[in-house]
């Protein structure tokens, strides 16, 4: 296994690893800024707040893009258990 190999295996999983944890991170990203700026403009500092908006929204996101995740770290982790013996060499 030569330093190219393993620089591609290590740029395709970072890649996979952004596409699947990016649906999740937008949700809350979005969640969070929409109750912030509720909280501006009614101005309850509760800091406690965004938690429950955010729990359900990662469970909807987790809902809707769960299938989509897991096929595809499963096709990231079925190619490389299937080029594991042209790695080795």
């Amino acid at each position: 296994m030569n330093e190219a190999i393993v620089l591609g295996l290590m740029k395709e999983a970072l890649t996979v690893s952004l596409l699947v944890g990016a649906p999740i991170l937008a949700t809350t990203l979005v969640i969070g800024v929409v109750v912030s700026i509720i909280q501006a403009v009614t101005q309850v500092n509760e800091a406690t707040l965004p938690f429950v908006p955010k729990l359900v929204g990662v469970f909807v996101a987790m809902l809707l893009f769960g299938p989509w995740m897991m096929s595809t770290l499963l096709d990231f982790s079925a190619g490389i258990f299937a080029n594991m013996a042209s790695y080795g060499r």
